[in-house]
């Protein structure tokens, strides 16, 4: 999307923009690759636009498609891989302002400063090299590490799911298989829709610390309750004290018939704000306190999904288990997991083991060659609280010393250290148009 706002900007520029992307067709990347129409986006169609300034582009292109074009609905995430792709499709070759955008289908594995004309040499797979003044990291997700540190080191069992989004990851469990999901949150409910859809008659059990899953979604057309952040929010620069004042206006809101979640919605625009106001001990201290029970009420799901859930568990198929999964370990065909909780210890079996735990954030564990050489090279930073790179207020990477670097940016989930909220489409759209114009604007 950063590519499309380039070549979108009004104005004349004689620029190569060479888009790398290993994925045969660009635009439908991690989250929206899976032929499964049971995945379904988080967010109603009418909030979902890739442009900011044209709020009913995605549902206008559904309507063009002659697909389903209710503005309240939430549509399968491969229609929107679709429409992504479609966007990106009109934009290869040259474009009206003047710009020559060039799809590279492979992966960029390094990237070092020529100093002698400070470019930047970026190496492809197959050993092409691309010289470039501008270098901006889109990376999206990495997956999980797969919970390498209970006891299965990195040799895992077949019946051991470490991505659920790798290609074909749930193909081999069989209907009648018992199955034990680690986590509660939003990509478990992902697999426990794909079991479902599936067929999956076999006991299903999730392991979480809280036993939390996301909250549904509430009703389309709703009451907007009026921000406070500027009144009362702006100045606080402790956790504790924003989630008391957020609490009391959660039960005035409710006394006066409003939603609670219309009340977490309206701090959607100044949640940045209000995470960089913390010092790090602070955001430390949210993480370890909030952060569970803040994805549950802002990360909802889509009331269909919610009634699969429910059906799953009032027939007994899904059940919680509260705890941390400390051990897994081969039980003759099936798998042992240790499981702690309140100091006290259990042992679960499943045939089947999936790691639901989300992506890997964590930048100082990346593998990635590219992500290695950069940060090998001084060029990229992780940041403290490991949640990703840190960068300044335009995505630019900030080395050692704290100084931006002219050349290499990132946007996305990368930049969670900066938002903290930096992977949903109402924000990644924002910050591919600001760096996209900030781009522009630089000599």
């Amino acid at each position: 999307m950063l590519a499309v706002q380039l070549a979108h900007a009004s104005g004349s520029y004689a620029y190569d923009v060479h888009l790398v992307d290993p994925r045969p067709a660009p635009g439908l990347g991690l989250a929206y690759s899976a032929p499964r129409p049971e995945y379904l986006l988080n967010v109603r169609a009418s909030r979902i636009s890739a442009f900011p300034d044209k709020p009913q582009h995605f549902v206008e292109w559904l309507l063009a498609k002659g697909l389903p074009a209710d503005e309240d609905a939430f549509c399968p995430r491969q229609t929107y891989g679709q429409y992504i792709q479609e966007c990106v499709s009109h934009i290869l070759g040259e474009v009206a302002n003047g710009m020559r955008i060039q799809l590279h289908s492979q992966a960029a594995v390094a990237a070092t400063i020529d100093k002698k004309d400070n470019t930047v040499l970026v190496e492809l797979a197959d050993g092409h090299i691309l010289r470039s003044h501008r270098v901006v990291l889109a990376l999206g997700n990495f997956p999980p590490l797969g919970l390498a540190g209970a006891g299965l080191g990195g040799n895992f069992p077949p019946n051991y799911h470490p991505n659920p989004w790798t290609p074909g990851a749930l193909t081999g469990i069989a209907p009648h298989a018992s199955v034990l999901l680690i986590g509660t949150g939003l990509t478990s409910v992902d697999v426990l829709m794909a079991l479902h859809a599936d067929g999956h008659q076999g006991p299903i059990v999730a392991v979480s610390r809280h036993g939390w899953w996301p909250t549904v979604h509430g009703p389309a057309r709703h009451a907007q309750y009026p921000s406070f952040y500027a009144s009362e929010l702006a100045h606080l620069t402790e956790v504790g004290a924003v989630v008391r004042v957020v609490r009391q206006h959660i039960r005035g809101a409710q006394a006066a018939g409003y939603n609670w979640r219309d009340v977490v919605d309206s701090l959607r625009p100044d949640l940045g704000r209000i995470w960089s106001n913390w010092p790090l001990v602070e955001q430390a201290r949210f993480l370890r306190h909030v952060a569970s029970v803040w994805s549950v009420v802002r990360h909802r799901s889509p009331e269909q999904n919610v009634a699969v859930l429910k059906q799953l568990r009032g027939r007994g198929q899904l059940r919680i288990h509260l705890g941390r999964v400390r051990r897994i370990a081969p039980q003759g065909a099936d798998l042992g997991v240790e499981i702690t909780h309140g100091g006290q210890h259990g042992q679960l079996t499943a045939r089947h083991v999936i790691a639901c735990t989300g992506p890997l954030l964590d930048y100082s564990r990346v593998q990635d060659p590219l992500v290695k050489s950069l940060r090998e090279a001084g060029h990229l930073l992780p940041d403290p609280l490991h949640l990703g790179i840190q960068t300044n207020e335009n995505g630019a990477l900030l080395n050692a010393a704290g100084l931006a670097s002219p050349m290499f940016f990132t946007l996305g989930p990368s930049r969670r250290p900066a938002y903290f909220e930096s992977t949903a489409v109402p924000e990644l759209r924002e910050q591919a148009a600001a760096l996209a114009q900030h781009i522009l604007s630089q000599p």
